[in-house]
């Protein structure tokens, strides 16, 4: 694995990323609260986070994608 993700793309990653793992379950945002969007939310919030703390993203490799500074 290459890494192909930049500072700053990481912590908007891992900013966004907790957002949308916490809302579900805060209870203030009432789309998110029930149902499959709950999930959903979660699971690209996890994703977001793997792929800031791993510095790499798979779809950047397939799009040929860079944000890190060489």
């Amino acid at each position: 694995m290459t890494v192909n993700v930049g500072n700053t793309d990481r912590i908007l990653r891992f900013i966004v990323g907790l957002v949308l793992i916490a809302l579900p379950f805060i209870g203030t945002f009432e789309p998110l609260s029930a149902g499959a969007l709950k999930w959903v939310s979660v699971i690209v919030g996890l994703v977001l986070v793997a792929t800031a703390g791993l510095k790499f993203c798979p779809l950047y490799r397939i799009l040929g994608i860079q944000t890190r500074k060489v």
